[in-house]
């Protein structure tokens, strides 16, 4: 009761401002990764989050760059008030955003502005202060390949700017890049590498990919959907609309999460340009030191550039994500490493020092092993021994005879040390006739 007081009283007050506004909202009639919406005919309907948006604060402040160069900014003095607007205000605003993509308002764009300027208004902090590192690498890129340049709000929505984003079916990266979709774009995945995993590489291949979708599509929001979804949920969803190339008319039989995709694209462009608008303060970034690349042409482990340059192990990590277990594999092929800039001649200076630190330590695989040639001896206990011989007899089928011309059964017997039953149990012979050269078992 009390806190639907104080809610009552912000609301009040705003309003008197001739604002409709509300606290962070709680949002408990939605489920985390969902919203309910209501179409034209008053029919509800259930759209899914993109994976990033249920990501929580916590696991993005764990990165490196995060830890190291991004705070909370302390000055901020804007209340952590959510003002809430009448929909005429958001549709001008994003007319406003430059922009050659179609940036349309309806109702399900305003449910995912809702989420960023609400739940997730924390982790809008975040990635603006994240987008000092990650931007100017993704309009680069983007530019490059002469795309739009809001593009660069995609990796907003596809992994909340955490460059160790997995998601449940395996995309990775920035860019949520599949392991096929990565390798036809030329991103290199191995035990030792994964390329999705880095911002400039994989960046310039998500251009490369939205370049070839717009050349099949000519539509950017398809093109946006194709990117979540793939080429052939899209040409299934238009043909199942007679030919319609058009998101919105589509719309009804793409995947649950595209339904949601492009309306968060357009979200994300709408926040990372008025955050101000809705209270939310920025992180305080202060950039990485500048940095520069040394080529590797040997194997190479991250601990032990990290040893003898004294270089904390966890900024190497952060600035080589492609190297999955610390390895830079140069024998394989010339492999980059990058370090603070003021470390190149450090590590220049004291290179083979490098690469003799503990390398037999943290390098075990074997390029040549001598196989053992000794005669295997064994010595059992007599108890052993006769288990093992009588294993031996059983899983060779016992032992056998050749029955020799004028033999009997009886005789046959006698000799083995067994008796006549026996051996028609185990050979299956009903009266006393045998037949030379046949073989008989005994045991």
């Amino acid at each position: 009761m009390k806190k639907k007081t104080i809610l009552m009283a912000v609301a009040l007050f705003l309003a008197s401002q001739g604002i409709k506004a509300q606290v962070v909202e709680d949002e408990g009639y939605d489920d985390e990764n969902e919203i309910t919406v209501t179409d034209n005919q008053g029919d509800e309907e259930v759209i899914e989050f993109p994976e990033a948006m249920a990501f929580e604060l916590d696991s993005l402040l764990n990165h490196y760059m995060s830890k190291a160069y991004l705070t909370e900014d302390n000055d901020c003095r804007m209340k952590d008030v959510n003002p809430v607007f009448e929909k005429e205000v958001y549709i001008e605003r994003l007319k406003r955003i430059p922009s050659v993509i179609e940036l349309p308002y309806n109702d399900v764009v305003q449910k995912f502005i809702d989420r960023y300027s609400g739940r997730l208004r924390h982790s809008v902090s975040y990635m603006l202060g994240a987008s000092n590192f990650y931007m100017p690498i993704f309009e680069e890129a983007l530019e490059t390949y002469g795309l739009p340049l809001e593009l660069k709000y995609l990796p907003v929505i596809e992994s909340a700017l955490n460059p160790t984003a997995v998601s449940r079916v395996g995309a990775t990266g920035l860019w949520q890049f599949m392991l096929t979709t990565g390798k036809q774009y030329g991103l290199n995945v191995n035990s030792l590498v994964d390329e999705r995993r880095d911002p400039l590489k994989s960046s310039y291949a998500a251009a490369h990919y939205l370049s070839d979708l717009y050349k099949i599509y000519g539509d950017w929001s398809l093109v946006i959907a194709a990117y979540n979804c793939g080429p052939d949920n899209i040409n299934k969803a238009i043909h199942r609309a007679k030919g319609v190339k058009d998101y919105w008319q589509i719309y009804p039989y793409l995947p649950k999460e595209t339904r949601g995709y492009v309306p968060a694209f357009i979200a994300a462009n709408y926040i990372m340009n008025y955050y101000c608008e809705h209270n939310i303060c920025p992180m305080v970034t202060r950039l990485p030191a500048k940095t520069d690349t040394v080529m590797i042409n040997k194997n190479l482990h991250l601990e032990q550039v990290a040893a003898v340059c004294n270089i904390d192990i966890e900024q190497l990590r952060a600035l080589n994500p492609s190297y999955r277990r610390d390895i830079v594999p140069g024998l394989t092929a010339l492999s980059p490493l990058r370090l603070p800039q003021t470390e190149v001649g450090r590590f220049i200076d004291r290179e083979d020092s490098v690469y003799n630190h503990r390398a037999d330590e943290l390098f075990t695989r074997r390029a040549l092993v001598a196989v053992n040639d000794d005669t295997p001896s064994y010595t059992s206990s007599k108890r052993s021994s006769k288990k093992s011989s009588k294993k031996s007899r059983r899983s060779s089928g016992g032992k056998t005879v050749t029955i020799r011309q004028g033999q009997t059964l009886s005789e046959i017997a006698k000799k083995n040390h067994t008796t006549v039953a026996k051996l028609k149990r185990l050979n299956g012979i009903k009266g006393t006739n045998i037949r030379a050269g046949k073989k008989l078992r005994v045991r």
